[in-house]
């Protein structure tokens, strides 16, 4: 006998009656179960549960798990019968499945009480999302609309990408041009000796036309930055600054300045993920030299690679702290430049710890700033 062959629990307690020449009253006295629940198993009123499965597997020698399996997949067609299928449960599953919903609301990016609130998350991620059905929602796996980032962004990416976006749209900054951005970049390089005078960022990038904002990131995102452009003119950085470090501010800093240089972002967003880590995240040769370029570009501007190398080779494999603090007197930077240059190259992450001064709390309050405990206001919202 093949379950199968079975579209009910009644037909499988029918045909096996039948095999026997047994009526239900036959089966009533060999079972000690009542008649009339008898006739509601066959007639597929009364369900076989597990003590019956249990009774029926004593008395017709079938193991009690084929009736149970025989109920069960029964019961299932009929609710598929009864049960519309709603799609929106599934995008649901997707949106709120994938999104760090929690954190989007308590960043207040989401107008909600809590994720429970499903009407007002889904308002409001229509609205965060620029969206007007939410299948069209971009991190939807089939939405029509989709960013062309550098990596294949997570969901918490695209939403952490979309907040920078639009901050950034929103912003009034001087004209950009070529020659405004180098020019940024040798006023910045004069400020790199002393972690107050990186107040002055924010200001000296919107003179030279771009768009910087600050936007902490999601939960397990790992970003440290963003460029990309709103059209030909418009370019934008955004940082996360998740390590409060000098260094690692200045070097992300500078890499995103040299894809603004380099007009990278013009048609992919080039996404920085672990930005100084060494790990290829770039799917393209093309996108890996950009990177790379960009890295270059950002270690030369802490401290010269010549220079650097030439002091590891001299002072390895101990590094005193004045040999640190010298050098970068001599160079013109600060010390936390130097020694985050030293971590990563010699991989020995506790020399010159001390000197990685915390800047977040200089850069934010003079820049376009979403997170810690702050929400950016936007007209968006």
């Amino acid at each position: 006998m093949e379950d199968s062959e079975y579209k009910s629990p009644g037909q499988m307690l029918t045909a096996l009656l039948t095999e026997r020449d047994w009526s239900k009253r036959t089966l009533a006295v060999i079972s000690g179960l009542d008649e009339t629940a008898i006739s509601k198993i066959a007639s597929n009123v009364r369900k076989i549960d597990a003590e019956t499965a249990l009774i029926f597997e004593d008395v017709f020698g079938i193991p009690a798990e084929r009736f149970l399996l025989v109920q069960k997949t029964y019961e299932l067609a009929v609710a598929r019968i009864d049960n519309t299928p709603n799609p929106e449960r599934k995008i649901r599953a997707n949106l709120i499945g994938d999104l760090p919903v929690s954190a989007m609301i308590k960043r207040g990016w989401i107008d909600a009480k809590s994720v429970k609130d499903i009407e007002n998350v889904e308002r409001s991620l229509l609205r965060f999302f620029d969206a007007n059905r939410l299948e069209d929602i971009e991190t939807l796996p089939h939405a029509s609309k989709k960013t062309d980032v550098s990596i294949s962004a997570t969901p918490a990416q695209l939403a952490w990408l979309y907040r920078v976006k639009t901050l950034a749209s929103e912003m009034l900054v001087a004209r950009y041009s070529p020659a405004s951005v180098k020019s940024a970049i040798s006023k910045i390089k004069t400020l790199i000796h002393s972690a107050e005078e990186l107040r002055k960022v924010p200001r000296i990038l919107a003179e030279a036309g771009i768009r910087f904002v600050i936007v902490e990131a999601l939960p397990s995102t790992k970003i440290d930055g963003v460029c990309f452009w709103l059209d030909e003119k418009s370019p934008v950085i955004g940082m996360s600054m998740r390590f409060d470090r000098i260094d690692n501010f200045v070097f992300v800093l500078r890499h995103e300045l040299e894809h603004v240089l380099n007009r990278d972002g013009l048609e992919t967003m080039m996404l920085d993920v672990d930005v100084n880590s060494g790990e290829a995240t770039q799917v393209t040769q093309e996108l890996v030299d950009q990177e790379t370029r960009a890295n270059e570009a950002a270690a030369e501007f802490c401290v010269p690679k010549k220079m650097m190398d030439a002091f590891i080779a001299r002072k390895a494999p101990v590094f005193a702290k004045r040999d640190i603090v010298g050098f970068a007197r001599m160079l013109k930077v600060h010390t936390g430049l130097v020694a985050g240059q030293l971590q990563f190259k010699t991989q020995k992450y506790h020399l010159g710890r001390e000197y990685l001064t915390p800047v977040r709390s200089i850069i934010t309050p003079n820049a376009v700033t979403d997170g810690w405990g702050d929400v950016a206001p936007t007209d968006a919202y």
